[in-house]
């Protein structure tokens, strides 16, 4: 596991490396970005994003083409 000086020295070589200003500036704004800025989430959110997470662990996924094809039968039996 890397240590917090291995993190910010590989990062610091990876925005040496970038030539691309806007990529530079949506870096430089998420840094500037305050904590409170932060959308905090609720109890209800964080126990969905872990029913999230398991489904994933236990392979309970449908691809996007399912997704799409279920939702309009849905909308079709209405």
């Amino acid at each position: 596991m890397a240590t917090v000086k291995q993190i910010k020295s590989g990062l610091i070589d990876k925005i040496h490396s970038i030539k691309d200003r806007e990529v530079l500036e949506a870096l430089q704004n998420f840094i500037n970005v305050k904590e409170s800025e932060f959308e905090v989430l609720t109890d209800e959110q964080k126990a969905m994003l872990k029913m999230s997470d398991q489904d994933v662990k236990e392979g309970n996924l449908i691809s996007q083409e399912e997704m799409m094809k279920r939702n309009l039968e849905w909308l079709n039996a209405k």
